[in-house]
């Protein structure tokens, strides 16, 4: 049911609004002036403002969602009374909203979904909704948010790939597939417990210890992609990376971060030809003890 809520034919329908809210936090940010943190001016709040509008959340939580979001996402960063905390305010937050939608049931996501769950067709569970609202809402913005500042840095910390996109706008998608690709920020990877002694990459590794898979190495595979590091916007097979998964853990909601990302770079493009960093690239500040990674920030001038 979410797979077909979040197809192709329905995201790209969103295209237009998507656009409207980008250009919409450009103009503020531009019209503030430089330089600007973009992370705070458009990467965070476009896509709590989309998935709070497609779900019929109010977007002015966003401060909510992202500290609820960065403190479940953590590694060594809070305590476990923290998440705990956070966890139960989500819920509660989540458990609220449903209660209101049940009331005043709206065009949107929750709504269908709340219907979905009070037809006790057995399809989806209170607690499940639950479960699938926090899901949607942290990782609806959270990682595409990390990605427009990943894809933006990418660009411009070697501003020859800029020119390139200024030079021809249409390679935007490309891009985009690129930045997925190249990613090299992707999370911690895909824990495997080991349970007897082996070897991996000829390197011993004995029972009881626990492995983390890198999954982007993937797209780093010189098999399927010639000449693996280098960036190429025009690279036929871009979109075969596994940024989102495969099989029954591909993405729910990839058509969605495609639509953001791409529209996120297009309208940066168009604005903003002379876009530049502030800092060098060696002086950008990493989330640390975040399992989603990123950039804390991303100062930008033009």
């Amino acid at each position: 049911m979410l797979s077909r809520a979040f197809t192709v034919k329905k995201m790209e329908a969103w295209r237009p609004r998507v656009q409207e809210m980008a250009d919409e936090l450009v103009d503020a940010m531009v019209a503030k002036g430089a330089p600007a943190d973009l992370r705070a001016e458009l990467a965070l709040p476009l896509p709590v403002r989309v998935i709070c509008a497609l779900l019929g959340a109010p977007s002015e939580d966003q401060d909510k969602f992202a500290r609820w979001s960065e403190t479940l996402l953590t590694l060594t960063r809070y305590t476990q009374a923290e998440v705990d905390d956070a966890q139960a305010e989500f819920r509660a937050y989540a458990s609220d909203l449903v209660e209101r939608k049940r009331a005043r049931p709206g065009d949107d996501l929750l709504s269908e979904l709340t219907q979905i769950t009070d037809s006790q067709d057995g399809r989806l569970s209170h607690d499940e909704l639950i479960a699938t609202v926090v899901g949607l809402l942290l990782a609806g913005h959270e990682t595409t948010s990390n990605m427009i500042l990943k894809m933006t840095a990418m660009l411009l910390s070697e501003r020859e790939r800029y020119e390139t996109l200024l030079a021809d706008p249409g390679l935007v998608p490309g891009v985009v597939e690129e930045a997925l690709r190249l990613d090299p920020l992707g999370g911690v990877g895909i824990p495997r417990f080991i349970t007897e002694d082996t070897e991996v990459g000829g390197v011993p590794v004995g029972a009881g210890s626990t492995l983390f898979v890198n999954l982007h190495a993937a797209n780093r595979d010189e098999r399927k992609f010639p000449d693996p590091d280098r960036f190429d916007p025009r690279r036929e097979n871009s979109a075969q990376h596994v940024a989102f998964g495969a099989g029954p853990h591909f993405c729910v909601g990839q058509t969605l971060a495609r639509v953001e990302l791409q529209v996120c770079l297009a309208t940066l493009v168009r604005h903003l030809p002379e876009l530049r960093l502030r800092d060098a690239p060696e002086d950008l500040r990493m989330r640390e003890g975040i399992s989603a990674g990123g950039f804390e920030d991303l100062w930008v001038t033009w």
